[in-house]
């Protein structure tokens, strides 16, 4: 297996060969306005959180991974819901290459607290198409992407 390169908040990373290691790892607060009527994170708070560390690790990627003829989109989602999160939370979203193809990218996810690791709130995985937002056809993954990855 090819090594993945570990890259934190800060942006820093070094290629390591465990294929365990996550591609980032983000840290996401979790604010009041995320909660439901019973008092923990709503369902759809947990994409935002994804979303929020997928663009995160994007912006860290070395070289352009979009441009006017491939903009990444998202094809599918899962979600484990694992355990509810309640508010206050500091939480680490965990990414990792889970496969790549010609033009997609599947993108494993772990929600988990940042305070005590052992606490998983939902796993799962999405997959990433680079498509042409001209004619709407999938595009060759850009060389960044691919390099980030390793």
């Amino acid at each position: 297996m090819s090594p993945t390169r570990t890259v934190d908040a800060t942006g820093a990373g070094e290629p390591n060969a465990a294929s365990g290691e996550p591609l980032y790892v983000a840290s996401i607060g979790v604010r009041w306005r995320d909660l439901d009527a019973f008092n923990h994170v709503n369902n759809s708070s947990y994409l935002t959180y994804l979303e929020e560390a997928r663009l995160q690790w994007l912006s860290h990627v070395p070289g352009p991974w979009f441009d006017e003829h491939a903009m990444p989109v998202m094809a599918a989602s899962q979600v484990n819901y694992r355990r509810p999160i309640a508010w206050p939370a500091q939480l680490q979203v965990q990414l990792f290459c889970e496969r790549m193809g010609n033009s997609s990218m599947t993108i494993a996810h772990r929600v988990i607290d940042a305070e005590r690791p052992d606490q998983l709130y939902c796993d799962g995985h999405v997959v990433m198409v680079w498509m042409d937002p001209a004619c709407g056809k999938p595009v060759p993954l850009p060389e960044a992407i691919r390099n980030a990855v390793g």
